[in-house]
């Protein structure tokens, strides 16, 4: 049963660190690159003929990136895109960010680019301490004032895919920005994940007993395309009650009216013990009424999915191992056993973070 106060809205999302694999992240000094021809549209229809050679040339000469675009609804969302190979990796996904820029041929149904048209990203450096220093031109400012928190969380998230890159520095022709030109958002030392993302106003007042954590909801476009939105929430956490738990009966209770975003756990659903983390593994036991079929020992996509993206999101925890009443002979919507722990990679299409 989707659970929603206010259904409408897309957005497909999965935040997650990217593993570098050999592509320079464009460490240093450059100067302003040229444009980057913008790729061919994407085809979203399935192939009834073999790949044409080009083709296949083309497809491996590209890599996945997570982009951090805006969706219909302004929320910030992840998409996963193949952009050519670069070896200045950082520089190219933030160009991949501009309004009539390269991506534009590539945008999904109903996304659109988050940095205002015609800005130029000068150079991108990163310090050895994990902080990436971002130099944009000066059309950087033309954005709107109301899109200011929700461009430099694009920013952030879309650098920090990258393992070697933790914070995020804004400069605009080369001088430092200690807070967002309209509306003085903070930067001061960097901006990192922990600052959040779509945030929400909650309603916890008790600074000392809570924490924020990152969630993942469902949205579908107007195409009927589902999508998983991350979501920073402020959460109370008490004495019997652990980051874990909290995340799942975050999740159990569902998106907020006003975020468009829906949720198939079903609201009778209960952890059945306190959750263990093991070597980077969370085992969670649940009640049946996780399940999406009973008699096959299915769990629906649209609540496994969210419920590995969130939880993985709490540091120290990689991989999620579910049972039921014990019992770990379960499956997902495709028949694949869930008998072995699940990772990010193994629930998102494309499998590269």
């Amino acid at each position: 049963m989707r659970k929603s106060l206010k259904i409408g809205g897309p957005i497909l999302a999965v935040s997650a660190s990217l593993l570098l694999s050999g592509c320079g992240l464009g460490f240093g000094k450059e100067e302003a690159s040229k444009q980057i021809d913008p790729p061919p549209a994407l085809s979203h229809k399935k192939e009834t003929q073999p790949k044409s050679k080009a083709t296949a040339a083309s497809e491996k000469n590209k890599v996945k990136r997570q982009l951090y675009l805006f969706d219909s609804n302004g929320l910030v969302v992840p998409q996963m895109l193949p952009l050519p190979k670069s070896g200045m990796a950082a520089k190219q996904v933030l160009q991949y960010l501009v309004k009539d820029g390269p991506v534009t041929q590539m945008l999904p149904n109903g996304f659109q680019a988050v940095l205002p048209t015609d800005t130029r990203v000068l150079d991108v450096t990163v310090e050895k301490d994990g902080t990436a220093v971002a130099n944009f031109s000066k059309e950087f400012k033309e954005y709107r004032a109301q899109d200011e928190r929700k461009l430099l969380q694009a920013i952030t998230f879309t650098l920090t895919q990258f393992e070697a890159i933790k914070t995020v520095k804004i400069q605009i022709e080369g001088h430092d920005q200690k807070d967002m030109p309209l509306q003085h958002t903070p930067i001061g030392e960097g901006v990192s994940r922990s600052d959040g993302i779509n945030i929400e106003n909650g309603a916890v007042t008790n600074m000392a007993h809570s924490n924020t954590a990152t969630l993942y909801f469902v949205a579908q476009n107007s195409s009927n395309t589902t999508y998983y939105v991350p979501v920073t929430r402020r959460i109370a956490v008490n004495e019997n009650q652990d980051a874990v738990a909290a995340a799942v009966q975050e999740l159990i209770e569902g998106p907020t009216s006003e975020s468009h975003l829906l949720s198939d756990v079903r609201n009778d659903v209960k952890l059945m013990n306190k959750p263990v983390v093991k070597d980077g593994v969370v085992t969670l036991n649940f009640n049946k009424a996780i399940l999406g079929n009973k008699a096959a020992n299915m769990i629906d996509d649209e609540v496994l999915k969210p419920l590995v993206l969130s939880l993985t999101e709490i540091e120290g925890v990689k991989k999620v191992a579910i049972q039921v009443d014990g019992k770990a002979s379960l499956k997902n919507q495709a028949g694949k056993s869930l008998t072995a722990p699940v990772s990010r990679t193994e629930i998102v299409e494309t499998g590269e973070f």
